[in-house]
């Protein structure tokens, strides 16, 4: 560890280009990662709520409606259906106009249309379940949330995009700058791994000391970047919480691990810290072994 202080300190604009390169690079890659698990979160939130309502004529048979459910469930593409009786319906209704008794007195279960509520297995099958249905016999409409859906399935799918080309492109600038501030730091001591080369040294013990500076860079720049992102969150926390009252908790699933995107929590953070670390441990050693290898042939 001397070393490895006494190391940088010998060398400290170059120190200071490859910590702040990486703390940048890591701040900013936390950042699409709470973006992106935040939006997920949203859309899957979304796609757990009754997506396609069928509405149904109020002279509609329970053998018409049912018939229509038994449709939609034999396509295999539904979640859930649910059957909304006009008696429920209007017990719903009471319940949104309890504060005002004059909206209660002026609506009876037969004015309302009884409806079937279907949970899609994909956003993609709304269109398709709405289609489907919109033709038979009873129907009188059909509404889903398609403008919604679309633009957090786009909307996704191009930060998703995104994300991958700016990490990549973070990636690569990252490697290209400590490799090029690690290559300047071995040519200072080339004579040195010219005589251990001659002794008899191997390539690895060579390597070591500037892979273990480059790991502490890491690990320092991921510390300082995951402070300030913790200290985001817990404003973020707040803030959100405010603006999506209704709205209990967000949950995502990544390799059959489900997890809490909102409100963030612990867990959050850790799955965070895991993920600039481990991306900041890649980082570290391809450029390690890409400054050191010019010099070992």
């Amino acid at each position: 560890m001397n070393e490895i202080f006494t190391s940088l300190r010998r060398s400290p604009y170059q120190t200071f280009a490859s910590l702040s390169v990486l703390f940048f690079t890591l701040l900013l890659s936390g950042l699409l990662f709470i973006s992106l698990t935040f939006l997920y979160g949203v859309l899957n939130y979304v796609e757990s709520r009754p997506r396609v309502i069928v509405y149904f004529d109020t002279s509609s048979s329970q053998d018409q409606i049912f018939k229509v459910k038994d449709l939609i469930e034999a396509s295999g593409k539904s979640e859930k259906v649910t059957y909304i009786s006009q008696q429920k319906a209007y017990d719903i209704y009471l319940e949104f106009t309890k504060d005002d008794p004059l909206l209660s007195e002026m609506t009876s279960p037969e004015i309302l249309p009884p409806s079937l509520e279907v949970d899609a297995k994909d956003p993609l099958f709304l269109s398709e379940i709405a289609q489907l249905v919109a033709s038979e016999e009873g129907v009188d409409e059909v509404q889903f949330q398609k403008d919604v859906v679309n633009n957090l399935l786009s909307l996704t799918n191009n930060v998703r995009k995104f994300t991958m080309i700016f990490f990549s492109y973070l990636a690569f600038m990252s490697i290209i700058v400590l490799s090029t501030t690690l290559s300047f730091k071995i040519a200072l001591k080339k004579e040195e791994i010219g005589i251990m080369k001659l002794l008899g040294a191997t390539d690895m013990y060579i390597r070591k000391p500037f892979i273990l500076e480059s790991v502490f860079l890491g690990i320092l720049a991921t510390a300082l970047s995951n402070v300030f992102l913790i200290t985001l969150l817990i404003f973020l926390n707040s803030t959100l919480g405010n603006f999506f009252a209704d709205i209990s908790k967000l949950d995502i699933k990544i390799l059959n691990f489900n997890f809490t995107v909102f409100p963030f929590s612990v867990t959050f953070a850790s799955v965070m810290l895991t993920v600039t670390a481990f991306f900041s441990l890649i980082i570290t050693l391809i450029s390690s072994f890409i400054a050191t290898n010019r010099y070992l042939k």
